[in-house]
């Protein structure tokens, strides 16, 4: 019998075991059993399984659970979920514990509390939030039934971690706070090391930043302490993020902490520091030196099964483009993670208000139901790091639409909150706070770029933002130039970049001026060009496939160098490619070279 069926393809030998070909027909067979016999065949299974010493605990917890044998399931289940774990197979770690946990009814509450708070862990690798605040609560509940404080306390702390994921911002900071109010009578460990870390990084989030600095130190002396290197990676992470706001040198412990969490095979730690290193970098708009961390990045958390993390990084990828004009991409991107497993609150929130802000650019429909998602769930985290851009993109889309009341109220609702934001986010509130006509001033430090904005130095701020790549903030700092030549530059860039509503201010300043020949809107040929390329761009796209440097281009086209400036980064963007060699070999693949 075992012979025809190798013959036939049914099974194959593997290593002096047989095992079914193909999936398909495993389940096959095993559904054209009779659902009366299944239980004694799966008993017989795990017999021979014990019997023979097999090591297999997946194998073992699936024909356990067949066989109704409890204890075995409570036994193998949670051994093959570390297992699938240490692996980074954090959705089979899940379904390993979810299988464990159906069998807690004979288990005493200790048992089951621990299987719920290895669920947790791995559910919260996997962006099911609500899922581990189920999870979390009943454990919190059984913790307390045992009368353990020190797990009851753990647990606490996990609790904080999935409230945050929620948006629920101050239950976050509550359950933190009891935490450490739980464990610091107890002898300090792992445990209390964790909770300080925690409210570290929630402290960081609210924008207290020293006080995030000093819990995190906190945190590394006890993990010295007790030599738990989750711990100091994951607070050398907090502490170079806070340091990073004050305006230091924040690098060191971001590396550090990642070199920790590779070293020990540390995967939600070394999730964390890839993230936090790229969206650093990305926020000083030190693009080309926060790239690699984002391509290790990815490979690693998408090798590893971490979910989270991985979201977390593609959603600051998409920050990125939106900033360095690639909207198209931005857009794509954005909308690629809200469409993917139903994500939490928190990882939906920069991405509709990335949608938001570049839809209310382009003068196109949907802004408002994005960035209202977006205000909710910024509120909801309390943090002036998530609530100040969804203000500012709001109060963005408010003067784009001409409505200059709502405009200056939402850049005062920023500036209300800006006190714990670093020097970027504090520039892009004073920035906003003069354009929408507010008589505000912030106090503090602003970034270069925005400085000389205040300052009245628009021509320095645009060339800076050339040179950073941001294309769109480049042209904005024009709409204040006093001069006909500069505000047809800044249409120039913001008709290239799709920017028709802010192209549109660009025009009515010209007019101001009385000026003559006041630039159309897009021509049709532009809106059918398949990469919404303009005629001019088409031009400049032609004249870099010829190998013409832009001091070529300008001289043949008749326009300054930093206008072919503006179209080469237009061009870029659009083609979604990072320089004019890209940029020449897409065009010959797509057949624009001769356009």
């Amino acid at each position: 019998m075992v012979d025809e069926l190798l013959a036939c393809g049914l099974l194959a030998a593997d290593s002096g075991s047989l095992r079914f070909r193909h999936e398909i027909a495993r389940l096959a067979v095993e559904q054209a059993i009779a659902a009366h016999r299944r239980t004694a065949i799966h008993r017989r299974i795990l017999g021979a399984l014990r019997a023979r010493g097999d090591e297999d605990e997946a194998a073992m917890a699936f024909h356990a659970e067949g066989a109704g044998d409890a204890a075995a399931v409570l036994s193998c289940a949670p051994a093959a979920a570390r297992r699938a774990a240490q692996l980074g197979s954090h959705r089979e770690a899940a379904a390993q514990f979810e299988r464990a946990l159906r069998f807690t009814a004979e288990a005493d509450a200790a048992t089951a509390a621990g299987l719920y708070d290895g669920f947790v862990d791995e559910l919260s690798l996997l962006d099911r939030a609500a899922d581990a605040a189920a999870a979390s609560q009943r454990a919190l509940e059984l913790w307390h039934v045992a009368g353990d404080r020190l797990r009851e306390g753990d647990t606490t702390r996990r609790f904080s971690c999935i409230m945050w994921h929620l948006c629920r911002g101050r239950d976050a900071e509550v359950a933190a706070e009891a935490a450490v109010a739980i464990l610091e009578p107890l002898a300090p460990g792992i445990e209390l090391a964790r909770a300080y870390a925690n409210l570290a990084a929630l402290r960081m989030l609210s924008g207290h930043s020293e006080a995030a600095i000093e819990m995190a130190q906190r945190a590394q002396s006890i993990a010295a302490l007790v030599g738990v290197p989750e711990v100091a990676s994951d607070a050398l992470n907090t502490e170079g993020v806070a340091t990073s706001v004050l305006g230091g040198e924040w690098t060191g412990p971001l590396r550090q902490a990642l070199k920790i969490a590779l070293a020990e095979g540390l995967q939600a730690e070394a999730g964390r520091a890839y993230c936090n290193l790229y969206a650093v970098y990305c926020g000083q708009r030190r693009f080309a030196e926060g790239e690699p961390f984002y391509t290790d990045g990815i490979a690693y958390c998408d090798d590893h099964d971490i979910a989270t993390y991985g979201t977390f990084l593609r959603s600051e990828r998409a920050s990125a483009l939106e900033k360095t004009g690639r909207w198209d991409e931005a857009l794509a991107l954005s909308r690629e993670i809200l469409e993917h497993a139903a994500p939490s609150p928190v990882v939906r929130l920069c991405p509709q208000n990335r949608i938001g802000a570049i839809l209310a650019r382009r003068g196109e429909p949907g802004v408002w139901e994005s960035l209202d998602e977006a205000m909710a769930a910024a509120d909801g985290t309390g943090e002036p790091q998530q609530i100040v851009p969804v203000r500012l993109s709001r109060a963005e889309a408010y003067w784009l639409e001409g409505r200059a009341a709502d405009a200056i109220a939402e850049a005062e609702l920023a500036d209300d909150r800006s006190a714990g934001c670093d020097a970027w986010q504090r520039g892009a509130v004073a920035v906003w706070l003069r354009r929408t006509g507010s008589d505000r001033m912030p106090a503090g430090e602003l970034a270069e770029p925005w400085q000389h904005e205040i300052d009245g130095n628009w021509e320095k701020a645009a060339q800076l933002w050339t040179d950073l790549g941001c294309a769109y903030d480049a042209a904005l700092a024009m709409l204040a130039a006093p001069g006909e030549a500069a505000l047809r530059e800044a249409h120039s860039i913001l008709a290239g970049l799709g920017a028709r509503a802010a192209a549109r201010l660009a025009r009515h300043r010209l007019r101001a001026l009385g000026a003559r020949s006041i630039p159309a809107g897009p021509r049709a040929a532009t809106r059918k060009d398949p990469l919404g390329l303009t005629r001019r761009e088409r031009e400049v796209l032609g004249l870099i496939c010829a190998g013409d440097t832009n001091a070529s281009i300008a001289a043949k086209l008749f326009i300054s160098a930093k206008t072919v400036d503006h179209h080469v980064s237009a061009v870029l963007a659009k083609l979604g490619v990072p320089d004019r060699n890209a940029a020449a070999s897409k065009a010959l693949r797509l057949g624009l070279a001769g356009r």
